[in-house]
């Protein structure tokens, strides 16, 4: 039997071809993200090792909740501290570290590093052994700076240029003193180091006289246990708390692997969507390859073959395809590695050198998919083959499915659908985060369902292109029969097309969906002109507000100030805002009392209120950061949405109780509306810093619609593997079919049928299955986005869907090219069949 399946590979190459290209392509994608994944998180780990070179022990201060002070309290490391820690039996010495965000612009004005990878810090004395310097000195005093080698390279700076950057706000501008090298892993990823002398990094990151953190050396022959048991001796337990270099390090790549670790779920999530997509090509091959061999089977079966073993000759044959399909996977995914590596480079993404990890589990696992996906898919069509009695498949009478079997079918599918169904429609009444896992299982119940009722669907859709069919004369009346005679190809067919435009569609009309609400938020909740924000995230300085309150033109101005508090002995964040300007900046509903910020009288959100059992007119303590208490009045309440929430204090009662004030975001009001000029004055008195953002409303819904946009075509093109093979299937398929039909194609071209509408009749089968599948993904994927929007809503008051009717008009002339382009193949191999020699064919 080992024998027989060796022969029928060989015997069937051709037709086994797609197959083996399906799976390879899944497998591909599988090792590809693995080789990938792992290169990248491996040359991360033994970048940021090195940066932990000259730290044995980090000693940093506790947190606000360890100590049990008022919640948000800084606590820094006072120079006392240095000392002592440097003055520890087997310490060499210690480094005070004070860091912070640091905006860089390079020569053209635009910002280095993204904002987030934009970092800054001090450099110790006149010759840090963390930043061994490459060229000029140590910066001294606030008009210099160091910057590493790999910012000063892509910016082109060097030694003596004059830099524009900023720390929170104002632009600051001084001279390039020295340039270094590190192996810090926000450099390595493209972001830039500035390094200020320590009493200018303390000053500009708010810690006058205090450090963040405190790296002790060990001395020769002091392990680093030692020297942490000596420090936790000496130093005050209650205040500071430390950790070993080592440990800190394998924290570190711990943190890069939980990072990457994300990335690579959601790769292999299409790698097995791919993969899924495949099975229904090798389903379908088998199918056919062993009806196609029916007398043979039946012949070894005579002779003395068990069931078992002719399932097993043709497991045999699909481990064969699938460890030649692995094989050529892990070949195509580890240049697919390599290819995303590099490709990271040319967009621009800096990665840490180092070399392609090709692991032993990555191997394992694209061979075990291979090999596992390939023979799963086989399994059912082998098994139907052994069960068929040896005289009834020699006669052929065994040819059509028994009306109990479909029966079965029908109503496994029927109930799949209908809990489907149900369980995605029970999770849309669900809340939030609540309703994803029944979302998600309902999905896939309801996907399935339809899979399975796809051979009882096929027949009135394919119905209902009858009309248009009749166009084409007798070649589209063959083309209509002819995609209906086996449902169950055909199902499988149209299926593996069907997934990838259920996936495609469904994230279509959640973004499209998603974006129209951030624009009715945006239009509706804001009445300011503009917004004004760090690049990165962070907080502003206080001087920014100044700065814009004095542009000519602007009207109405407020800051929003996060603060944090204790209220009803929970963690409360306070939202500081102008008082006297918020009501005309913003345009909330209020549900309960009057939207009055002054004094001590205050806004909140319905569900802060709620969680409290607030009302207007209801009174309470809060506890403030530097442990001051004060009695405040609600005076409204109102409907947050996702720009605006909380409590709502002005920030005149707000700022006499931060150490550090700083703010989010800025909200600006002028006498002229958005405009071009008026964003260009507010620029030029913010100094055109590159580090701060001045968005109108539009350019605020537009940037999150551009990081939308670039979710999609990201999510597009990884689930154009998943299309890709589904054309394999459609190609496979039809060619499979002309073969299975060569007799009755000779006898179509005998009568009268010339080649043309030969071509003509496989084409528009092969349109009809596509359209077909085509119909049924878009139809799910609408159903799916508008599910996941109910479940948006629950906690987007503004969300409302939109059907993206473009969009999926293109969908479906996608899918009328993939069925136009996949018949190409098989057309003209049908068209150019010998009629005579096909005549005689079995």
């Amino acid at each position: 039997m080992f024998r027989t399946a060796l022969r029928n590979v060989f015997a069937h190459k051709a037709r086994l071809l797609m197959t083996v290209l399906a799976v390879l392509l899944g497998v591909a994608f599988v090792s590809g993200t693995l080789v990938f994944t792992n290169t990248i998180s491996d040359a991360y780990q033994k970048s940021s090792a090195k940066g932990f070179d000259q730290v044995d022990v980090a000693i940093r201060a506790k947190s606000a909740e360890d100590t049990g002070d008022t919640v948000g309290r800084t606590h820094k490391l006072a120079r006392p501290l240095l000392d002592k820690a440097a003055g520890v039996p087997g310490a060499a010495s210690a480094i005070g570290v004070v860091d912070g965000f640091t905006a860089i612009a390079d020569k053209h004005g635009k910002l280095i590093g993204g904002g987030f990878q934009s970092q800054g810090g001090n450099y110790w004395g006149d010759k840090d052994p963390r930043y061994p310097l490459t060229a000029g000195h140590a910066p001294h005093g606030a008009g210099e700076i160091a910057i590493d080698a790999e910012t000063a390279k892509r910016a082109g700076y060097k030694v003596g240029d004059t830099v524009r950057m900023s720390v929170d706000g104002p632009v600051l501008e001084p001279v390039v003193a020295g340039v270094f090298s590190t192996d810090d892993g926000n450099v390595a990823a493209g972001g830039s180091l500035a390094l200020f002398d320590t009493a200018t990094a303390q000053r500009l990151f708010h810690s006058v006289g205090a450090y963040d953190e405190i790296d002790v050396k060990a001395a020769p022959g002091t392990s680093q246990s030692a020297l942490r048991s000596a420090i936790d001796a000496a130093l005050p337990k209650d205040r500071v708390s430390t950790t070993t270099g080592q440990k800190l390090a394998d924290d570190q790549a711990e943190q890069i692997s939980a990072a990457m670790s994300g990335m690579k779920t959601g790769l292999l999530v299409f790698a097995g969507i791919a993969l899924f997509v495949g099975t229904f090509i090798i389903a379908n091959t088998f199918t056919m390859l062993v009806a196609q061999r029916t007398k043979e089977l039946a012949l070894l079966r005579a002779v003395g073959a068990s069931r078992r073993q002719v399932t097993r000759s043709v497991l045999i044959e699909a481990f064969v395809v699938g460890a030649v399909a692995a094989v050529g996977g892990l070949a195509a995914g580890v240049g697919i590695g390599a290819a995303m590596r590099s490709l990271m480079g040319t967009l621009g993404a800096t990665v840490p050198d180092g070399p392609l990890v090709v692991s032993p589990g990555t191997v394992g696992t694209a061979l075990l998919v291979g090999v596992l996906v390939t023979m799963l898919a086989a399994w059912l069509p082998g098994r139907r083959a052994a069960k068929i009695p040896p005289v009834a498949a020699m006669s052929s009478v065994h040819a059509k499915a028994t009306t109990k079997s479909l029966v079965l079918r029908n109503t496994i599918g029927a109930l799949f659908a209908a809990a489907g169904v149900a369980v995605v429609l029970y999770a849309t009444t669900m809340d939030g985060s609540d309703g994803q896992a029944p979302m998600g299982l309902g999905a896939v119940l309801l996907i399935l369902g339809v899979f399975v009722l796809t051979p009882l669907l096929s027949r009135p859709l394919i119905a209902a292109a009858a009309p248009v069919l009749r166009v084409f004369g007798i070649s589209g009346k063959l083309a209509r029969q002819n995609s209906v005679r086996n449902p169950r190809r055909t199902a499988a067919t149209a299926s593996a097309l069907m997934i990838g435009l259920t996936l495609i569609t469904g994230m279509t009309v959640m973004a499209g969906s998603l974006q129209k609400s951030i624009d009715k938020m945006a239009t509706s909740a804001i009445r300011a002109d503009y917004l004004v924000s760090m690049a990165n995230g962070n907080s502003l300085s206080p001087d920014v507000e100044k700065k814009l309150a004095a542009v000519d033109g602007v009207t109405g101005i407020s800051p929003l100030r996060n603060a944090p508090s204790r209220i009803d002995r929970q963690t409360e964040f306070l939202t500081g805002v102008n008082g006297a300007a918020i009501g005309e900046l913003t345009d909330l509903p209020v549900t309960d009392g009057s939207f009055e910020v002054r004094g001590t009288r205050v806004v909140v959100d319905s569900e802060t209120a709620k969680s409290h059992g607030w009302k207007a007119g209801s009174r309470f303590r809060v506890s403030y950061e530097d442990g001051a208490r004060q009695n405040l009045t609600v005076t409204g309440v109102y409907k947050a949405n996702e720009v605006m929430r909380g409590i709502m204090l002005d920030n005149a009662t707000l700022a006499p109780h931060q150490r550090d004030a700083s703010d989010m975001q800025v909200m600006v009001k002028t006498a002229g509306g958005a405009s071009d000029g008026t964003k260009d004055r507010l620029e030029k008195a913010l100094g055109d810093n590159p580090a701060i953002k001045v968005q109108d409303k539009q350019d605020f819904s537009d940037s999150i619609a551009q990081m939308f946009t670039l979710m999609l075509n990201m999510l597009y093109g990884l689930l154009a593997m998943a299309v890709i093979v589904a054309v394999l299937g459609v190609i496979n398929t039809l060619a499979m079919s002309v073969f299975e039909r060569s007799q009755e194609i000779g006898m179509l071209r005998a009568i009268g049928l010339d080649r043309k509408g030969i071509k003509r009749m496989v084409r528009l089968e092969s349109l009809v299955i596509s359209l077909f599948g085509g119909v049924l993904g878009i139809g799910l994927g609408v159903f799916f986005g508008w599910a996941a929007g109910e479940l948006l809503g629950s906690r987007m008051s503004t969300y409302e869907l939109v059907l993206p009717w473009g969009r999926m008009a293109l969908f479906l002339l996608l899918a009328a090219t993939v069925g136009v382009l996949a018949a190409l193949w098989p057309a003209r191999r049908a068209a150019r069949l010998n009629m005579l020699t096909a005549i005689k064919s079995e």
